[in-house]
Order: structure tokens, then C-alpha cells, then sequence
């Protein structure tokens, strides 16, 4: 069983999308199916990171003969859909399920008001299912893909209370963001296929020659991964997204942004990893942008009277430091000088923080939801004395 752990990641939370629909006007039930199968896919992502850890790179390929059978008899390039599974990968596909199923155990009581909440948990487990699917695979096509299921159920989910003009703003400002975003990958997809013919990373990586064209596809995926992640200066559909969606939903979509960053410095290691002037280019690059990101991001949450909003743009400024951490990392990774342990450090660090800031704003985004659900305001102005009222809740925010 623990070599199908990876297909099972996938099936799992999708079987249950499909499902949620059947427990339609009957609320209790299909919140617990929900955070059952949610519980599920928290085992198997733990059990998979044991099985990365203790036996290394995990590779799982789709109607092989056998799961680990790369290249079929007769082929010498990998043919068919392949989950390449690393420790960098088996962290996010922890982070992807923990915060999935902590956001339907919130949301038992957070959305009991709402209707329609078989299509909200179905929607929910398939935002599950695109982010695990972008941190598994190995091929930029299925990357694509599940890149479009996340951004599909996303979207729906930061406009499911479409009641209020504001969530369906949100909700279509996402949408039109993921579909250039998905646009801009498919087009990169379609020149490195007629380029290469074939899309897995690690054989596009091994004979990408990095001409014009290549140059292109590869910008084209950069900016596309960086409009998903909200760097500057295509961060502006963050605020309104994490401000209107139910705070149940603030943590899997903290995961699925940072899923495009994981992306984007995936497609940076891997492609760019034994090629020192371009590789030095990226991290300059990703270095000015995450300077930016931190400004911005930071100056613009000074202002906010909107607790939400307010962590939304410190969401934004915390996405420039792990851009600039990880870029400096890929500017001096190949120097001769003693500056190549302290760009692994920078790299360690600037990954590290995607799971640091996943956990804790997901906590402060969550609680943000509980004193709206009480207080009915999200103006910290008409918040005063909420540490009488709610001194759990007030002790749990400063922590």
C-alpha cells in the first residue's frame, strides 16, 4: 500500500468533492464526511513524508506495471503522468492537508448559517486535490492542470456568499487572475512540448539549451507563478480574496498561493540548477521583486482599519521574504567564495518560511473569522474590550 501513497493523496480527497454533493440540505453530515476525509489525506501525507525521509525521492508513475517503472520498455523519455515526491514536496503536501482539514473542523460551526454547503466542502476537497497535485507532480502539463482545478474551486470559494457584492467581486477578480495565470503556463507548456517533446521536469532539465524560445517559456511560467503567489506588482487580488472568503477557507488558500511559490522556485531549481549566469539572473530577479513585495506589502497594511484586510497585505509583505531569501540563495548558490553556504542558508530559510507563515497566519486569519462571527464587524476600531469578552480567543491571537 505505502508504494500507491501518492495516487491515494489524490483519489481520496477527490472521491469525497464527488461525493459532498450526495449530502445535499443535510448540514451535520456533510461536514463530518468532510473533515473524515480531510483527517484521511493529514495520515497519508504524514505517512508519505515517512516513506520520503527514511527511503528518499519518491517516484510514482500512472499505468505502469509497476509504480516505480519510469520508462516503459522501448522508450528512453518518460511517457506517462508521473508524481516525483521529495522532502521539499512531502512538507507541502503536509501543509496542503493540515490546513485543509483544520479548515473543515472550522467551519462545522463557522458557515452552519450558509446554504449550499454541500457544493462549499465539495469545492473545499477539490482545492485540496489542485494544491496536492502541484506539489506531487513531475511534469509541467499536470502542474497545469491542477493549477486550474485550484484556481476553479478558489475562486468559487472566495465568491461562495454571493449575496454580498464585495464576495463576488473578490471571487471574479480571482477567477480572471487564475485564468491568465493558467493561460500563461499552458502557452509555456505548448513551446517547451514543441521544443523538447516531452514536459516531465527532470528530462526537460537535462537537455534545456536555453535559446530565445526557451527563455520566453520559462519568463512566461515565472510571471505566472508570481501573479498566483500576489508578488508585486500582481498582488492586488490578495486583500480582496482572503478579506471576503469564509475564514474556514483562509488556510487551504494560504497553501494554494504558496503552492504557486513553491512552484516557482521548484521551476528555479530544477531547470535553472547547473546553469550559473542564468541561475544568477532568476535570483537577482526574484530578489528586486521580493524587495518590493515586502514594501508595498507592509506600507499598505499600516493603513488597514480591516483586521482581515490588514493580515492580507502583511500576507503579501511576508511573500517578499521568502521571494528574497530563496532569490539571494540563487544569486550566490554557485560562488567559489565562502557566499554558497550562506546562499543554502538564505534558500533553506526562504522555503522554511512558506510553512512558518502558512501555520501562523492561517491561526491569525481563523481568529480574525471568530471575532467577526461574534462581534459582527471586522473595523478594529469597534473592537475595544473584545480581551474581557473573549479572552481565549485574545490569548490564542497574540500567541
Amino acid at each position: 500500500m505505502m508504494e500507491h501513497l501518492p495516487a491515494l493523496m489524490i483519489a481520496i480527497p477527490l472521491f469525497g468533492a464527488f461525493t459532498a454533493p450526495l449530502f445535499k440540505k443535510h448540514y451535520k453530515e456533510v461536514s463530518i464526511w468532510a473533515i473524515i476525509i480531510t483527517g484521511i489525506t493529514v495520515v497519508l501525507s504524514l505517512l508519505l513524508a515517512k516513506e520520503v525521509v527514511t527511503g528518499g525521492i519518491m517516484v510514482y508513475v500512472f499505468g505502469a506495471d509497476k509504480p516505480t517503472l519510469v520508462l516503459p520498455s522501448g522508450y528512453s523519455v518518460p511517457i506517462r503522468i508521473m508524481f516525483e515526491v521529495d522532502a521539499m514536496s512531502a512538507f507541502m503536501a503536509i501543509s496542503a492537508t493540515l490546513m485543509s482539514f483544520i479548515g473543515a473542523i472550522y467551519s462545522y460551526s463557522h458557515v452552519e448559517r450558509e446554504t449550499g454547503l454541500e457544493k462549499y466542502y465539495a469545492l473545499l476537497m477539490l482545492l485540496e486535490v489542485g494544491i496536492l497535485g502541484m506539489v506531487l507532480t513531475g511534469d509541467l502539463f499536470n502542474l497545469f492542470v491542477f493549477l486550474e482545478i485550484a484556481g476553479i474551486a478558489g475562486s468559487a470559494l472566495v465568491g461562495f456568499r454571493n449575496y454580498r457584492g464585495e464576495a463576488s467581486e473578490a471571487g471574479i477578480k480571482y477567477l480572471i487572475v487564475s485564468a491568465v495565470a493558467s493561460l500563461m503556463v499552458l502557452f509555456a507548456v505548448g513551446i517547451l512540448y514543441g521544443q523538447y517533446g516531452n514536459l516531465n521536469l527532470a528530462y526537460i532539465a537535462k537537455n534545456v539549451s536555453f535559446n530565445m524560445v526557451d527563455m520566453i517559456a520559462l519568463g512566461l511560467l515565472f510571471t505566472s507563478f508570481a501573479m498566483k503567489c500576489g508578488a508585486v506588482p500582481m498582488h492586488y487580488w490578495v486583500p480582496d480574496a482572503y478579506t471576503e472568503v469564509p475564514a474556514g477557507i483562509n488556510p487551504p488558500l494560504l497553501v494554494a498561493t504558496y503552492a504557486s511559490l513553491y512552484a516557482l522556485f521548484r521551476v528555479s531549481f530544477t531547470l535553472f540548477a547547473n546553469v550559473v549566469i542564468d541561475l544568477a539572473r532568476v535570483g537577482w530577479i526574484m530578489s528586486i521583486l521580493g524587495v518590493l513585495t515586502m514594501f508595498i506589502g507592509v506600507t499598505m497594511a499600516l493603513v488597514q482599519k480591516d483586521v482581515k484586510r490588514l493580515m492580507s497585505y502583511h500576507a503579501i509583505s511576508q511573500t517578499g521574504y521568502m521571494l528574497l531569501g530563496v532569490g539571494v540563495g540563487l544569486t550566490v548558490l554557485h560562488d567559489p567564495s565562502k557566499l554558497a553556504e550562506f546562499g543554502r542558508d538564505a534558500m533553506a530559510g526562504g522555503v522554511f518560511h512558506i510553512i512558518n507563515h502558512i501555520i501562523y497566519k492561517s491561526l491569525l486569519l481563523m481568529t480574525a473569522g471568530a471575532l467577526f462571527y461574534v462581534t459582527g464587524t471586522r473595523n478594529l476600531n469597534e473592537m475595544g474590550g473584545l480581551a474581557r469578552k473573549m479572552p481565549i480567543t485574545t490569548i490564542s491571537f497574540m500567541v
